[in-house]
């Protein structure tokens, strides 16, 4: 059965345009540099909360919204209502 060759990430695009031999040693013979997987670690943390947060914008986002609609439909309610 074959082994399924792994994706390329984006900044191993990068390391290959700095350095095709950086990039060799690391994809295909293992040797890591120092302090990367801390650093992938580390960028897997941040667009986690990166985003958490834009989910949260586009929540308090839909409620202002949702808000300035039913203060809208409030007053015309009450325009109505009082003539």
């Amino acid at each position: 059965m074959a082994k399924r060759k792994p994706y390329i990430r984006a900044s191993e695009i990068g390391t290959y345009a700095f350095c095709r031999r950086a990039w060799w040693l690391q994809r295909m013979a293992g040797i890591e540099t120092q302090g990367i997987r801390q650093r992938l670690e580390a960028g897997i943390m941040a667009h986690s909360a990166h985003g958490k947060q834009a989910k949260r914008v586009r929540t308090a986002r839909f409620t202002a919204y949702l808000c300035f609609f039913l203060a809208a439909l409030s007053l015309l309610l009450a325009v109505l209502l009082v003539h």
